[in-house]
């Protein structure tokens, strides 16, 4: 069970350093977000329900 959370928080981290590169470079390039707006909302939706998940499965190991 250790070895899970570790595992979520390990993709949590990750995902949140692409989205913190992604989401401002998105928004700057001219014409992007039209074509990436479902992406990154998909990116957004999927980064909290990792924190959700990871809150969960961390409250049965604490």
């Amino acid at each position: 069970m250790t070895l899970v959370v570790q595992l979520l928080v390990f993709i949590l981290v990750m995902l949140s350093i692409i989205l913190v590169v992604g989401i401002p470079v998105t928004l700057a390039s001219p014409g992007q977000w039209e074509k990436s707006k479902n992406l990154v909302y998909t990116s957004i939706g999927i980064w909290v329900g990792l924190i959700i998940v990871t809150g969960i499965l961390n409250s049965f190991i604490a």
